[in-house]
């Protein structure tokens, strides 16, 4: 899917699919100031630790992840929503396939 979504409905879980054991990503806005980019986490995968030179927003539009900040679990379910600060080290883990969107401000 790459056409242009700037002024179409859509609904945020039908932007992307689940793959089987995979972590998948479409970039949705790209701009200097930041970017927006939505994933689909298969059960049991993740995202290593790492950190950001911004902060970052992480929304939860389905399933159930556990966000490890600064050594700092925090589970997340759907319509829920946590901030990682930038330079802090932080994971992700797909207690449940899930999906998210990653909203990044550069400052």
């Amino acid at each position: 899917m790459k056409e242009d979504l700037k002024s179409v409905v859509i609904g945020v879980e039908e932007l992307i699919d689940y793959q089987a054991g995979a972590v998948v990503s479409r970039e949705i806005i790209r701009k200097e100031t930041g970017t927006v980019t939505i994933f689909a986490f298969d059960k049991g995968e993740g995202l290593s630790e790492h950190t950001a030179p911004f902060d970052a927003m992480v929304q939860i539009v389905d399933g159930e992840a556990e966000i490890t900040i600064s050594g700092e679990k925090n589970l997340l379910k759907k319509g829920e929503m946590i901030i990682m600060p930038a330079n802090e080290p932080h994971a992700l883990h797909a207690v449940e396939k899930y999906k998210m969107i990653l909203t990044m401000i550069r400052s």
